[in-house]
């Protein structure tokens, strides 16, 4: 049943090996413990990644290009590499257009109890610059799935700065 597996993803969510990084994802809004537990299990070591554009490429997230000489032709993204995290990244995305710019859930606030405060500090503005980022796009004009694509792909650069202890 669901609820039996939702036990089993907080147990293992919940061992040394994880808990950690876990705890760290999910203070971004969006992020709940599945979710994280599946991208740091399917990422492994972040550190692998020179940049946080190398890791938005590695999930597909970056947009592609159709170029020759001086004419430059902007694709989608490019659909590469990790579907699975992509997708959960996707969907987290979508949280960011419920809700105003600097408000903070008693969910999301319970979610970041007792993560160092440079952490809490680190997803709180990665948040409202996402927020903020979300309802710019709307306003001038980009549909809702391309704002949502755009601020997945950001929410991984996010991702990859905090697991890489980039905080700042």
């Amino acid at each position: 049943t669901v609820e039996r597996l939702d036990k089993r993803i907080e147990a293992l969510s919940n061992r040394e090996t994880y808990k950690e990084s876990v705890d760290h994802l999910t203070c971004f809004i969006g992020i709940k413990r599945p979710t994280a537990l599946a991208t740091v299990v399917e990422v492994g070591d972040f550190k692998r990644f020179a940049s946080a554009c190398q890791f938005s490429s590695y999930l597909g997230l970056t947009p592609g290009e159709d170029s020759s000489g001086d004419d430059q032709k902007r694709l989608g993204i490019t659909k590469a590499g990790n579907t699975h995290v992509r997708k959960l990244l996707v969907e987290a995305a979508q949280s960011y257009g419920r809700g105003k710019a600097g408000y903070k859930s008693k969910a999301l606030k319970d979610r970041q109890e007792g993560n160092p405060p440079q952490v809490i500090a680190y997803a709180d503005r990665a948040n409202e610059r996402l927020r903020r980022k979300y309802y710019s796009m709307l306003f001038r004009g980009k549909r809702a799935n391309v704002a949502k694509t755009a601020l997945a792909r950001e929410l991984a650069c996010f991702i990859w700065g905090m697991m890489n202890e980039k905080l700042t």
